[in-house]
């Protein structure tokens, strides 16, 4: 484990539209003083004003996490999080000029491959890990997911996903610091069922949604009409099935990459507790709720 706290060598750009707003934004990731934690920056908004990535501020978990500080929000933090925690970063600044992060391809690819080309500044301060002295645990009775967080001599994240699907099955995945993030981690998309898109649509989200930024896997059998809609959605003159059961000539990174990119998502809520965690984590079927429920439980303890 590192010892020290990090920083990045310098600003690195991205810009693109969000997931679930549709808005297009530039997004600026800058090198922060020691002790400064993760904080976003909305430039576009008067004053600047500055929202700190801890629990306390998540305001929405619909399919993403939002989070706020009064009037201001970021939406769709936890890929730009779980690259930040996943490649040892400790200190950053992210500015945007619009509400939403942007989805790039659906995971934290670009985002690692950015920060990986220059390396990271030793900061020359000792890392302060936040520890836990006893076992807590939190579920969700309507979905049957729960999350427990042990004492550990260092940090390990086991994830189980089970969506009673055919397609994608039951999938375990493991992150441990001897994991190499950037690559077994970083690049797993993020995915929704091709009979969520309408309802999720509908409830003003994945407005940015398309097969260049998630997997889209079709569980129940598509009709034409289905079909043709989703084509018009999303500006695709030839939609179709594969065997395999995904939309489109669609090509997984990983076969199990549905299960890491909850993983990945897990490790980026779970930012939220302000810092680097010194736990062992057990999950199954975690979510966004679940999440940050229990980073905001952890950080509870913690203090």
């Amino acid at each position: 484990m590192q010892n020290s706290q990090h920083t990045l060598k310098k600003s690195y750009y991205f810009e693109g539209k969000g997931l679930h707003t549709g808005t297009y934004a530039h997004m600026k990731l800058m090198p922060a003083p020691a002790d400064t934690g993760i904080k976003f920056r909305r430039t576009d908004l008067k004053y600047r004003p500055i929202i700190i990535a801890v629990a306390e501020n998540v305001s929405n978990t619909a399919r993403s996490t939002t989070i706020s500080y009064k009037e201001t929000v970021a939406v769709t933090i936890e890929h730009i999080m779980s690259c930040l925690t996943g490649l040892g970063v400790d200190n950053a600044i992210v500015e945007l000029d619009n509400i939403e992060v942007p989805i790039m391809d659906g995971s934290a690819r670009y985002f690692v491959e950015a920060i990986l080309a220059d390396g990271l500044q030793n900061q020359g301060v000792p890392r302060k890990y936040l520890e836990l002295t006893d076992v807590v645990e939190i579920q969700d009775e309507n979905s049957g997911s729960w999350i427990r967080v042990e004492p550990a001599s260092a940090p390990s994240i086991d994830v189980t996903v089970d969506f009673g699907s055919r397609i994608i099955g039951v999938q375990n995945v493991h992150w441990d610091m001897g994991v190499d993030y950037a690559t077994e981690i970083g690049p797993s998309r993020t995915f929704c069922f091709f009979h969520e898109i309408e309802y999720l649509y509908r409830n003003n989200l994945i407005k940015g949604g398309d097969l260049d930024n998630a997997i889209v896997i079709v569980e129940q059998e598509a009709t034409e009409e289905q079909l043709k809609w989703v084509s018009q959605l999303f500006s695709l003159p030839d939609l179709h099935v594969t065997d395999d059961g995904y939309l489109n000539n669609l090509k997984l990174n990983f076969p199990d990459e549905c299960g890491r990119h909850k993983l990945l998502d897990l490790i980026g809520d779970l930012r939220l507790v302000g810092g680097f965690l010194n736990a062992r984590v057990t999950a199954f079927k975690p979510g966004h709720a679940l999440n940050t429920r229990m980073a905001k439980l952890l950080r509870s303890k913690i203090k």
